[in-house]
This record gives C-alpha cells, sequence and structure tokens, in this order.
C-alpha cells in the first residue's frame, strides 16, 4: 500500500556540474568500485571522470556517429561504447587506447558485459532499412580485453512481432538470464543456457528506454515513455512496484544502502525550447522503494535526463541531460538519516 505522506529532505543535495561534451549526454555508467564514471555523447566522444570530484580525466575520440550506450569492465580494465556510425568498440579504460572495432550494417542500440566475469557481451543492433534488430553475444576476454566469436543471437520474428523492436538488455544474476525491453513496451525473459525466450508480456504501453539491476541482480527497474517505471522479480516476472512520473521516463536505478529508486526523463527534445525546466519535468525523482512514494526531487538541468547511475557503493548518483551536463551529487547525511515513521518504529523494536 503506498504512504500518503511526501518528504521533499532530498532537493538540496549540491551538484557537482560536469561539462565534457558539446551534444546530448546519452548514458553514464560508474565501474565496480564506484570511483569512476563513463559518459557517452551524441558529440560522438566518451568522457572519463573522477566520481569523487567529477575531475575529467579524458576523452576517447574514434567514432563518427552518436554514441549510444557504455559499459566497464568488472576489473575496470576496458569499456565498450556502441555507436550510430554503426560499430563497437573496445578501449583500454587506463589510456583510452583502441584495442578493437566490430562493424555492423545498423546502428547500435545497447552494450552490455555480463556481471563478474565479463564473459560475454551483448550487443543490440537497430532495425533499420531491411535489416532485423537483434541481439549478438559475444565471447569476451576480461584479461586481454579481446572480443571472440559470436556465441548466440537472440532474434524476433517479423513475421509475428512486427512492432518488436530490442531496444534496451541487461543480465541478471550469475549470467542466468537476459531481460530485454522492447521498443513496443514488451519485456522479455531470455534463459541462457536454454537458448531461448521465456517469458514475454507487454510490461509498458510505450518504448522502455532504461532496464537496470539491483545490485544482487534478482530484480530490475525498468523507465518507459509511457510515465511508468516498474520494479520486477526476475524469477516469477511478476510487477513487484511502480512509480509514476509527470512525463516520460528515460532511465531509473536502484540504490543500494536506502529503499530509495532515483527516476528521470522530462519533455521530448524537439519541445524544450519553448519549456522552462520546470514544466519540462527535468528532476531527478526519488521514491520510496517499498512504500512506492515520492520523497524528493533534484532540478538543474535544462534538458531531458537521458541517463540516471547510483555508484555501487551507494554515496553518490549522477545524471546526464539533453543539455550537455552531468550533475554529480554526493549524498548527505540527511539522506542516509531519512525514515518514514513505520521504518523508525520497527528499528525502535528490533532494537
Amino acid at each position: 500500500m503506498k504512504h500518503t505522506h511526501t518528504h521533499t529532505h532530498l532537493i538540496n543535495m549540491r551538484p557537482i556540474q560536469m561539462f565534457g561534451h558539446s551534444r546530448p549526454v546519452s548514458q553514464i555508467r560508474y565501474n565496480r568500485d564506484g570511483d569512476i564514471i563513463v559518459s557517452v555523447s551524441a558529440d560522438e566522444s566518451a568522457s572519463i571522470w573522477y566520481s569523487n570530484s567529477g575531475e575529467r580525466i579524458g576523452t576517447f575520440n574514434g567514432h563518427n556517429g552518436s554514441i549510444n550506450s557504455v559499459d566497464i569492465s568488472s576489473n575496470s580494465k576496458f569499456c565498450c561504447t556502441g555507436s550510430g556510425d554503426s560499430t563497437i568498440k573496445i578501449w583500454k579504460l587506463e589510456n583510452g587506447q583502441e584495442l578493437q572495432t566490430i562493424e555492423y550494417l545498423p546502428y547500435i542500440e545497447c552494450v552490455e558485459f555480463s556481471p563478474v566475469d565479463n564473459k560475454y557481451l551483448l550487443v543490440i543492433t537497430a532495425g533499420v532499412f531491411k535489416t532485423h534488430g537483434c541481439i549478438d553475444v559475444y565471447a569476451f576476454d576480461n584479461e586481454t580485453g579481446k572480443i571472440g566469436e559470436i556465441v548466440f543471437k537472440i532474434e524476433r520474428n517479423p513475421e509475428v512481432d512486427s512492432f518488436m523492436e530490442f531496444k534496451r538488455a541487461s543480465w541478471s544474476f550469475d549470467s542466468k538470464y537476459i531481460i530485454i525491453g522492447c521498443k513496443d513496451g514488451q519485456i522479455l525473459k531470455y534463459d541462457v543456457e536454454a537458448r531461448k525466450i521465456v517469458h514475454q508480456e507487454q510490461l509498458h504501453k510505450l518504448i522502455i528506454n532504461d532496464i537496470q539491476f539491483s545490485p544482487d541482480r534478482t530484480y530490475f527497474i525498468t523507465a518507459s515513455k509511457d510515465r511508468f517505471s516498474k520494479m520486477v522479480d526476475v524469477m516469477t516476472m511478476k510487477t513487484l512496484k511502480q512509480y509514476e512520473s509527470t512525463g516520460p521516463l528515460n532511465s531509473a536505478c536502484i540504490c543500494p544502502l536506502k529503499d530509495f529508486v532515483i527516476i528521470g526523463g522530462g519533455q521530448e527534445a524537439r519541445d524544450v525550447t519553448t519549456t522552462g525546466s520546470k514544466e519540462g519535468n527535468f528532476e531527478s525523482r526519488f521514491f520510496h522503494k517499498i512504500f512506492e512514494t515520492e520523497i524528493g526531487r533534484i532540478s538543474g538541468h535544462f534538458g531531458p535526463i537521458n541517463g540516471l547511475a547510483v555508484s555501487p557503493q551507494g554515496n553518490n548518483f549522477a545524471s546526464a541531460s539533453e543539455d550537455g551536463y552531468i550533475r554529480l551529487h554526493h549524498f548527505e547525511k540527511n539522506y542516509f538519516d531519512f525514515k518514514f515513521d513505520v521504518e523508525k518504529t520497527q528499528a525502535a523494536l528490533a532494537s
């Protein structure tokens, strides 16, 4: 049942504003240790930042189109970028050396390493012209940074699923399943061992723009253009909770340490010039994960939020926007101290 009180304790977190891109920022990722952030942009570059200070370490140049997706290997040695120039690239994180490029015909929607050992790398290609988008899953060596052969493909049947194109995908615990979000709002669960889709349903009414997992990868959160974010259990695929915004959502993430989720998005980019930041809903909105109640908002962007990420250690988060800026927030004491009355009572009884 939804908690009825609204709190705004989180609004006053002071941001570090990071400007390193000349065009919209598409996505941001933390490394496993939480000390590095990688951002990618429509300006064809990737930037590397320290998460404690917001200082830019360097820039990776080499793509000839908007970079749509990025991921970092679990050992922080490598990162992978996927671009509108129809290539994926592997970079050495410490010095920006380009190690490998794989060329495609269609453009790249999403890239992600499998968790922990990075045994696999998934790549979503878009459906354009006469090609049908698919997911290629490559072998990957996280010691050498070498992409190997395609291990398996996940393809849709265009005769049956004419409107279902893959947009985002992410790995569950133990790389057992791949959860896929589609442009028509469907969600798919792919069993890696069985090599087949074992669950398919219409989770959202419109495109699913983001999927991010909990730290243990047993449940995940979505963000959709239909204004809803949903938390879903991997094993049962049941919707556990949902969070409603007043505008389209582009990203959502689950906070470690605290029972909070953060969602963000905003009015379509083409309408931004006629809309103020408040009316455009360009805010990071915090909800209590259990009670589904909004507890605060952080504003500051002047365009839709395209990406949200929280550090694995749970001590800061970053938002990336159509305005070309990244805003880095370090959580303050009131964030960690915040509790609903019922939570305070439970804590008192437990002690």
